[in-house]
């Protein structure tokens, strides 16, 4: 049968009304068959500008011919090359505007499905017991990176392949970062996909301490002047969750969706077999548009909850992936756009009764390019509900940089650190990820982790010229 090259294969999925009833996973993948015809689609480009949008450069035409051709344990050695957490990219990874975004087959018709290739192929490798592999000369050096998140992990496997030995301090009892705490079971499974990836990581040789909190169990300062390292990595991530400042924002039933995602996550307060305490809200109001809002918001659904989405902006505007926003709306999250809360109602008890919002129109564009959200005024209205979660973003936590001599920070309390290097203002120190420009994604933390493993190498290696 001729394949359609206008069109990508389809991707299985659980049905909505049934997904939104469990925490399985939602994207069931190709399979064998259908990702070798998703491969032929591609055109291997001379110019691949696919691998040019990809912040951590894997070479797509080349594992994808590899997979064309049925020899998957090569597609997976060339996506190691260059990225220590595959199966994970494949699922979370914003491909419409990376990779996918700049293919030359979407110019008629629909891009490749990289995203779900690079998945099909880190499966494929962990099923069948394929393991990285390191064949560098130890350096004898000793690299520290704070924080156990795709960065960290990106950063630490790097330097690991280089020779050098890399120890990993994990403030949470568990190593993985946001990929543990933040992001839902149904769209990244922890034991089945997150867990191999990290095992694969310490496969290379690096060494992770969970329970350490840097800028309390020891500093930055100590592990270069006390414990031997001889460079450290900050890819700490921004966990501190922001908040809007509005009357009622105390209340009980109001929540962070950082909290609210942990308690769930890495908590598992969604198994009946743990007692990890959770509210679990009959109306819940999820205030933000982005990835993280509607995490959020498909998960208090399965929980049992009516929620509502309430964003200041239009859905053209919504800065979550169009997929995930797809997905949250065939499970029967509501949308209530153009909108945007003024005070949070509580009963006598001081609990959530309620939430007043006040409805938005569209300006002139603002700093960002979206057209900015203008109140119309006299437009209030209240929406009864008794969970708020806020969902507004996140900053790092000013622990590390406070407790740290000699590193500048800017006025977002973000550690300031060079673009294609890492390096800050602190001799032998780098950052990247979340910890500098603030909460971004999986793949760009990647990025930066690689890009520091490049610079701490260059910077190590000078002081033996």
């Amino acid at each position: 049968m001729a394949v359609d090259v206008l069109h990508k294969v389809p991707v299985r999925e659980q049905e909505p009304k049934v997904r939104a009833t469990n925490f399985d996973e939602v994207c069931l993948g190709y399979n064998k068959e259908e990702a070798m015809e998703e491969a032929t689609r591609c055109l291997n480009c001379k110019n691949p500008q696919c691998q040019v949008g990809c912040p951590v450069s894997i070479n797509i035409p080349a594992f994808i011919q590899e997979v064309k051709k049925g020899d998957f344990k090569k597609a997976s050695e060339i996506i190691a090359e260059s990225s220590a957490l595959p199966a994970v990219c494949g699922r979370v990874c914003p491909q419409e505007s990376q990779c996918e975004g700049k293919c030359v087959r979407g110019i008629k018709g629909d891009a490749v499905s990289i995203g779900k290739l690079e998945r099909f192929v880190a499966d494929w490798a962990r099923e069948n017991g394929v393991k990285p592999e390191v064949h560098a000369e130890k350096k004898g050096k000793k690299v520290a990176v704070i924080g156990s998140g795709p960065s960290g992990l990106t950063c630490a496997g790097d330097l690991a392949k280089l020779g050098y030995d890399v120890t990993i301090f994990e403030a949470l009892h568990k190593a993985g970062g946001v990929l543990v705490y933040g992001i839902p079971e149904f769209r990244l499974p922890k034991d089945r996909v997150v867990q191999p990836e990290i095992e694969n990581v310490k496969a290379l040789g690096v060494k992770i301490e969970t329970d350490v909190v840097i800028g309390k169990s020891t500093t930055i300062d100590a592990l270069l002047e006390e414990e031997g390292f001889d460079a450290v990595y900050v890819g700490s991530g921004a966990g501190l969750p922001r908040f809007m400042g509005i009357p009622g924002e105390q209340a009980l039933g109001v929540f962070s969706a950082n909290e609210f995602l942990t308690r769930n996550n890495l908590m598992k307060a969604y198994r009946d077999d743990y007692d990890t305490p959770i509210t679990k809200g009959k109306k819940v109001v999820v205030v933000g548009g982005g990835n993280v809002a509607m995490d959020a918001a498909r998960t208090a659904l399965r929980l049992g909850g009516e929620v509502h989405v309430v964003y200041r902006r239009s859905e053209a505007e919504l800065p979550a992936r169009a997929e995930e926003v797809h997905h949250a709306k065939e499970e029967g999250v509501i949308f209530d756009l153009l909108q945007n809360p003024v005070e949070i109602l509580e009963d006598e008890k001081g609990w959530v009764r309620g939430i007043k919002v006040i409805k938005m129109e569209l300006g002139e564009p603002d700093a960002s390019g979206r057209r900015r959200p203008v109140e119309v005024p006299g437009s209030e209205y209240e929406i009864e509900c008794d969970t708020v979660i806020m969902s507004l973003g996140t900053s790092p936590n000013p622990l590390i940089s406070s407790t740290t001599n000699g590193l500048e920070i800017n006025k977002r309390k973000c550690i300031v650190a060079d673009e294609e290097t890492g390096a800050t203002s602190k001799d032998g120190v780098y950052a990247g990820g979340d910890a500098v420009t603030g909460a971004a994604t999986v793949i760009l933390a990647m990025g930066a982790g690689k890009a520091a493993a490049k610079g701490i190498d260059e910077f190590l290696s000078k002081q033996d010229a």
